[in-house]
């Protein structure tokens, strides 16, 4: 008899983990509380899936073998708890992918910079010729690529969110950029559920397979006392410590050392800036090396390769006052990075839908190059009673109007006006993106 699946969430990964199992030959049927949007509906009726949305169909949920879930709904959801309680096996859209294809899995996790090494990594290996996908929070779903695409390599973006439901999966090549608080909430703001769910990168590790990450992060230092893993090690740092595999030398070089490849290139030839950017490529590089590219190749698209949307992405400069988008940077440690590489006279745009943010991690570097905060956000009490008595100036905005005109107001020529805002974007926007584009959008009615 065919097997009943059920998925929940009608976006790109729902869509996909619906088409791979109606392809297997199971009875699919998907479901999302929220509204699908015309693209996916449209895909689903093509594909003869039932799906619904507005609501749950409990008695059709509940008459499920196996439930794929979209990362975005958090455990603690009604559906979730109904479904826990009938003992329902839930599983995550990559998880379900894997068990259909034998591709070579190279998988990026950290609270910071895996949108950009994942979109890197896959830069230098589709440069390289190979037949890559990519994945995850980026790209197209998994589930429909192993339905309907076939690579032999997959780069894959994996949150803690996807990573929470993923049992069997095994990564060829398992990245953990760095750790931060970040989605606390999700997390019953214990710190260590968060950690937990991002080193299930680890699991099925071989001692054929790779394991990359920072070798100065103290949450990855302490986690890798308490576990084992039996993946090759293969750490980077910014100085040559002992055991690393990729670090820049007294000549300002960056040298990466595996096994199968070894190089070095001026880091003044890399085309992402900064020590947060260093650390992406190093992790993209170590990939790229592991998965025996050729050196030349490899620093020719570590050289060309252009940034992320929406993070630390230059707008343009209006009235002497350069404008960056850093709207990707949803948590605290993200806005550090972004504050780190900027000059003095800095305004900075914060605010949104907080996780239960400490603000502490960013006070030295806002007391360094901040001359002033725009808030921006439906409330903003907890930004003004934090940095209210730490900047010169600071204003409270509900809308992205009103901030850009109050940054354009306040900054003078040769300032950065910077969204960096630490928060989730959902208080005023669809989404970081949206967020993102709104601003240059008003940015752009500046130069107008």
């Amino acid at each position: 008899m065919a097997k009943n699946l059920v998925v929940l969430g009608g976006g790109e990964s729902g869509v996909g983990a619906a088409i791979l199992g109606k392809e297997k030959g199971m009875n699919v049927f998907l479901s999302d509380y929220g509204t699908i949007a015309d693209n996916y509906r449209q895909q689903l009726d093509e594909e003869g899936i039932e799906w619904e949305d507005g609501r749950h169909s409990m008695d059709r949920i509940l008459a499920a073998d196996e439930v794929v879930k979209s990362p975005g709904i958090a455990p603690s959801a009604p559906v979730m708890k109904a479904i826990a309680e009938k003992g329902i096996p839930v599983i995550s859209e990559i998880e379900f992918a894997g068990r259909y294809t034998d591709a070579k899995m190279v998988c990026i996790t950290g609270s910071n910079g895996k949108t950009t090494t994942t979109l890197l990594t896959y830069h230098i290996l589709k440069n390289a010729g190979l037949n890559v996908g990519l994945a995850g929070n980026v790209g197209r779903s998994l589930a429909l690529q192993v339905a309907r695409d076939h690579h032999d390599v997959y780069v894959i973006e994996l949150s803690s969110f996807q990573l929470e439901n993923m049992y069997a999966f095994r990564a060829n090549i398992a990245v953990i950029l760095n750790i931060t608080p970040d989605h606390l909430d999700r997390y019953e703001y214990k710190m260590q559920n968060y950690i937990n769910a991002k080193f299930r990168i680890l699991n099925n590790l071989t001692p054929q397979d790779a394991f990359i990450y920072w070798q100065d992060d103290p949450v990855i230092t302490r986690q890798l006392e308490r576990i084992r893993t039996e993946a090759q090690m293969f750490p980077f740092a910014e100085h040559h410590e002992p055991g690393s595999r990729a670090w820049v030398d007294d000549e300002a070089s960056l040298i990466i050392d595996t096994p199968e490849t070894s190089l070095n290139m001026p880091r003044a030839e890399l085309s992402l800036n900064g020590l947060h950017n260093l650390y992406n490529s190093m992790a993209a590089a170590l990939s790229a090396c592991i998965l025996d590219i050729d050196k030349e190749e490899i620093r020719e698209a570590l050289g060309d390769f252009e940034g992320v949307e929406h993070r630390l992405e230059y707008v343009a400069t209006v009235n002497g006052v350069r404008y960056i988008n850093d709207s990707k940077a949803t948590n605290v440690n993200s806005c550090w990075y972004a504050l780190e590489s900027m000059p003095e006279n800095t305004v900075l745009i914060l605010g949104g839908k907080d996780k239960g943010n400490d603000y502490s991690e960013i006070l030295p570097l806002v007391k360094e190059k901040v001359k002033a905060i725009v808030c921006m956000g439906k409330d903003n009490a907890k930004l003004l009673d934090f940095f209210g008595k730490e900047v010169p100036e600071i204003y409270d905005t509900h809308s992205i109007e009103e901030a850009v005109a109050k940054c354009a107001s306040v900054a003078c020529p040769g300032d950065t006006v910077l969204l960096s805002p630490c928060c989730a974007s959902f208080d005023l926007f669809n989404s970081y993106e949206d967020r993102g584009h709104k601003f240059k959008e008003q940015v752009g009615k500046l130069k107008a």
